[in-house]
């Protein structure tokens, strides 16, 4: 006899496939895999009929499998809708993870109210490897929470559930992949060889199940053995060796000031900074000086010109006038808003192709900035054609960089959280490295202002690189 949620498992199926729910074809997916089949559940936020059966097949399911819980948390994002559904539904409280934590108001990464110890389903719409799951998972977890059991609409049965089971968690699927392949063939609504290609997929051995390595998790040394640029690669070995991944922002206007700062507070920075156009009494010697007490105290000169013009123009300003710059910087930060001739240009302007690495502003930490979500997106992919050149970003969030041999800079640091009255925001050492990602926080009043720049440089130093040793721990 056919149960009640078989029936609509099946009559599901079969609306799920007509609203174009899952699609046959040749498709990429985020691995780089192609596959012959692809699940876009998105979808169904268009279709309120489709997602109330849905939702009533899941609690169902969830009934029928007796898993108990205090809490729901679906997987961002195309799960949020069905966690709330089922939350009204079952009258269970619900919490919503964050991509990425507020840098503003609580600066929460979990939202809603929860105690310690208690349970925690997760709902997720489509699970490859199960990566998205075990990335809610370890937060939840950090925050105390207990997580055992995930409900999943459709496994690809491509590894996922016992990737999660390895991590303690018990995956439940509404459908598999193999399941609906039978239910649309049944129908008629795919032939038989469209049939045998997709179990011919689903029996083929797992390649690449296991999901890239994040930067997060790898050590500067590691990063330093995959970066593309060579002044990246350089720098990686300088900040393990030093042990610090501080870098100085010298915002004075005097040659003298900046050279007594790089004497005394060189053995503690990775990255001594500048904006040479503030420098009031700039001449050569001063350069021949900064050169010397980089190369005496093993740390790179960058110049935070920020590049925004024209190829051509770009390439001259680089080059000649009155500060030369690609004579003596090692790094130097540009925009990408004029698109990839900013970047053409300040190549042609090299002296030595091997010997400098650009930092190209894929967000700032200013606020009221107008860098936005697609525009950090827009300069992630121009970096993929000049990875011999591009040494990093500067940036405030984890999750932009791919290239695990890139170096994220984030600005806005302070021993405590502050602003100023020009719409700066600071964030603690901790909060840089571990919430933000960054890889080298830039301090400069913070230590330049204070009563004892080489003490408090010092702190800087030892709070950011225990923080950075604390990342790897955790991730």
């Amino acid at each position: 006899m056919v149960s009640s949620l078989d029936k609509e498992k099946k009559e599901l199926a079969l609306r799920l496939y007509q609203i174009s729910a899952f699609k046959f074809g040749s498709y990429t997916l985020k691995s780089g895999e192609i596959s012959p089949v692809y699940f876009d559940l998105r979808v169904i936020i268009s279709y309120p009929d489709v997602m109330q059966k849905l939702t009533d097949c899941i609690y169902k399911f969830i009934e029928d499998k007796e898993i108990q819980c205090d809490q729901l948390c679906g997987v961002p994002y195309t799960a949020l809708p069905l966690a709330t559904l089922l939350s009204v539904k079952m009258r269970q409280p619900m919490l919503i993870r964050r991509k990425e934590a507020k840098s503003y108001g609580t600066k929460k990464l979990i939202e809603g109210k929860f105690q310690l110890e208690e349970t925690c389903l997760i709902i997720e719409d489509v699970v490859t490897t199960g990566s998205s799951i075990l990335e809610t998972t370890k937060d939840l977890r950090n925050e105390g929470l207990v997580v055992e059991d995930a409900i999943v609409v459709v496994d690809r049965q491509q590894g996922g559930s016992q990737h999660l089971d390895k991590n303690g968690i018990k995956m439940h699927s509404l459908f598999t992949l193999p399941y609906l392949i039978n239910v649309l063939k049944d129908d008629n609504k795919i032939n038989e060889e469209l049939a045998k290609t997709l179990n011919d997929y689903i029996s083929k051995p797992i390649e690449n199940s296991k999901p890239k390595m994040s930067r997060l998790q790898m050590s500067f040394t590691k990063r330093a053995d995959i970066a593309k640029n060579e002044v990246a690669k350089t720098l990686f070995k300088i900040m393990e060796l030093k042990k610090t991944n501080l870098c100085l922002a010298a915002d004075v206007t005097k040659t003298d000031e900046i050279l007594n700062l790089a004497e005394s507070l060189g053995p503690y920075i990775c990255v001594l900074k500048t904006h040479v156009d503030i420098i009031e009494d700039f001449n050569d010697d001063f350069i021949k000086s900064l050169k010397g007490l980089a190369e005496k105290h093993n740390f790179m000169l960058m110049e935070d010109r920020k590049f925004a013009d024209i190829g051509n123009t770009v390439s001259l300003q680089f080059s000649k006038g009155v500060y030369k710059i690609s004579e003596w910087t090692d790094l130097l930060t540009a925009h990408s808003l004029p698109g990839s001739g900013i970047l053409k240009g300040l190549k042609s302007a090299m002296s030595n192709k091997n010997q400098l690495g650009i930092f190209l502003l894929a967000e700032m930490s200013s606020e009221g900035n107008l860098l936005s979500k697609e525009y950090s997106g827009q300069t992630m992919d121009m970096i993929k054609d000049f990875s011999d050149i591009v040494a990093g970003i500067v940036a405030q969030t984890p999750n932009l960089i791919d290239d695990a041999g890139l170096i994220q800079l984030s600005p806005g640091c302070r021993l405590e959280e502050s602003g100023d009255d020009f719409g700066q925001k600071y964030n603690t050492p901790e909060y840089i490295i571990n919430e933000k990602g960054g890889d080298i926080a830039v301090v400069g009043r913070g230590i330049i202002e204070s009563k004892n720049p080489v003490e408090v440089a010092k702190t800087y130093r030892d709070r950011l690189w225990a923080a950075y040793e604390n990342r790897l721990n955790i991730n």
